[in-house]
């Protein structure tokens, strides 16, 4: 992977209502499909559409997975400090709006990043309080054998793809949780547990009911 392109200079301190939540992993740990199953149950958790340069998969609707753009049209965007973090990844770019994630969690609305770990980086820079979680495959032999059954890539992009996840995976550390994706059930149930967590943290409680808290003389603010 290359290293990201750009980095904003605006920054997201605040305490909000809503929490932001960031899903990183290696290709083919199936991150993709416990999100999936997260959001379908959750409707209080909204998921972050990217823009992107890559070609739109068979599977895939523009506005859905992502907001599949021109090259130019990107660069025009990334210049006008309309993304939240941007990065280049295997060739294509990737970016994510921050004024739409800031304004969501403003209304108490939960926001969820699919993301890869430099995009993490810059997140938690300027947004603090994002909370990280990865995922990762139980074996690496596991992470192989789902990248070839799911049929979208060639051998050679294969390769290339489990090459990579070492020093994806080597990024882990940085994450405040990791769940490891070995039975599907189990790992959802772990990813229930931690969003239903950080909506009972302190911060997230006292931002979205300030007078309960002071009705119940609790005057200090939150750190920040």
């Amino acid at each position: 992977m290359s290293n990201p392109t750009h980095r904003s200079h605006s920054h997201y301190t605040g305490i909000y209502p809503g929490n932001l939540f960031m899903v990183v992993a290696p290709s083919g740990a199936g991150k993709s499909t416990l999100v999936n199953a997260l959001l379908a149950e959750d409707k209080d958790i909204l998921l972050s559409v990217s823009y992107t340069t890559r070609s739109p998969r068979p599977s895939e609707t523009n506005g859905v997975q992502y907001h599949f753009v021109s090259v130019d049209d990107f660069m025009e965007c990334r210049d006008k400090d309309e993304f939240f973090e941007s990065a280049e990844v295997h060739g294509n770019y990737y970016g994510t709006s921050k004024v739409w994630i800031a304004d969501q969690m403003k209304q108490g609305h939960d926001v969820l990043l699919e993301i890869d770990w430099q995009g993490a980086q810059q997140v938690k820079k300027q947004f603090r309080n994002a909370v990280e979680i990865f995922i990762l495959p139980p074996s690496l032999d596991a992470l192989e054998d789902r990248l070839k059954k799911r049929g979208q890539d060639s051998e050679k992009v294969i390769v290339r793809r489990l090459l990579a996840a070492g020093s994806e995976m080597a990024h882990a550390s940085e994450a405040e949780y990791v769940v490891i994706n070995e039975n599907f059930e189990r790992a959802l149930t772990e990813l229930r547990c931690l969003v239903a967590a950080m909506r009972l943290r302190f911060t997230s409680q006292y931002a979205r009911k300030p007078q309960l808290f002071v009705d119940l003389g609790i005057h200090s603010t939150p750190q920040q």
